[in-house]
């Protein structure tokens, strides 16, 4: 039996089989970013038989906003919606999983409330926001007083909250691709001499106090988190990234995570990097080493390469968000009878 169609049990939730529907961004949400009924039919069309479906990322703040049409749940009159779609997904027999994040430095002061974008510390970079008025350069940023983390650690545990209390099974909390928590980790755009910096646990920190504050809600075997080692999207570097992530692998191992997400660094955000779209997948079978808790592989993988990588027992789980970005049809729809499956949307980035 195809490994990728067995069954497997993830923090505290039991799947029928392994494909994950990986967070891809749409953008169709309403002004005020509650969920639109074009969202709810998106779900509802997802028939995943029993797997693991993860919503699109979510701002947990009006200052989290990177990107003009992502979804909430930041204010209380957005779980409705999200009780909509928890709904749809839990009515094709999938488990529900609401993805959150800060963007950080990638946006722009019309999305924020006015309020400069949040960072580590204060570092030129270069890349897009997109707003109500299109694609604009990124505003300036400012480095994060002990204030502003604290505030932000609220706001993550709050909107998980909220995701919870509209039935969500799990909650992925997003430190990849160069948005706020992630931007802590790299020593790149992570300059603080304060208990925030320097060290790999002290860059860690930030992270690690959202997962404190969001595992008290449900249990730690309820939370997921999304990472991208040795990721290039927004200008991230690090001197060492594999030592670093290795660092970071073992210390969310000890909380008991229902999973790892782990993008593989053929991957640039949401499209693979030139010239390395055949490049073995590597950041998987790295973290495996040091956590020993479900891991979703994701990042150029096909049906084939994300059963080799399961046979091979680097990863647990797959996303193959890159069958995503090619199908056309409005959803991913999960056969478990047929193992030529893929994962699909009609605007899609797995960002």
């Amino acid at each position: 039996m195809s490994k990728l169609f067995s069954p497997i049990t993830i923090g505290s939730i039991p799947l029928k089989h392994r494909l994950v529907m990986p967070p891809l961004t749409r953008l169709r949400s309403n002004p005020d970013d509650s969920v639109s009924d074009m969202m709810v039919e998106h779900y509802a069309q997802c028939d995943s038989d029993g797997g693991l479906i993860i919503n699109e990322s979510a701002n947990i703040s009006i200052q989290a906003r990177g990107y003009f049409g992502a979804p909430g749940p930041y204010l209380d009159n957005h779980i409705n919606g999200y009780r909509r779609i928890a709904d749809a997904v839990h009515a094709k027999g999938g488990l529900a999983v609401a993805q959150i994040l800060h963007c950080g430095r990638t946006s722009h002061t019309d999305i924020t409330g006015g309020r400069p974008p949040l960072e580590p510390s204060v570092i030129p970079f270069d890349t897009m926001a997109l707003t109500q008025g299109g694609w604009k350069p990124v505003s300036p940023h400012r480095a994060m007083d002990l204030g502003d983390i604290r505030q932000t650690v609220e706001d993550f545990r709050d909107a998980a909250q909220r995701a919870f209390d509209a039935g969500v099974d799990d909650v992925e909390i997003h430190s990849a691709n160069g948005y706020l928590l992630d931007s802590f980790l790299y020593d790149g755009s992570n300059k603080r001499t304060d208990a925030y910096g320097g060290a790999v646990d002290n860059r860690a920190r930030f992270l690690l106090e959202v997962l404190e504050a969001v595992s008290a809600l449900r249990g730690a075997d309820r939370i997921g988190v999304r990472l991208s080692p040795s990721g290039e999207w927004n200008d991230m570097v690090d001197s060492d990234p594999m030592a670093m992530f290795s660092r970071v692998g073992e210390l969310l191992y000890q909380f008991g995570l229902a999973y790892l997400h782990v993008i593989e660094p053929r991957i640039k955000g949401d499209d693979a990097k030139v010239g390395h779209e055949d490049t073995e997948p590597v950041a998987a079978a790295h973290l495996r080493k040091v956590f020993q808790g479900p891991i979703v592989a994701a990042g150029g993988f096909n049906g084939d390469s994300a059963e080799a990588i399961l046979e091979k027992g680097d990863a647990d789980l797959g996303d193959l968000a890159s069958e995503a970005r090619r199908d056309s049809r409005p959803c991913m729809n999960v056969y478990a009878r047929k193992p030529s499956v893929v994962s699909s949307t009609t605007w899609s980035a797995s960002m």
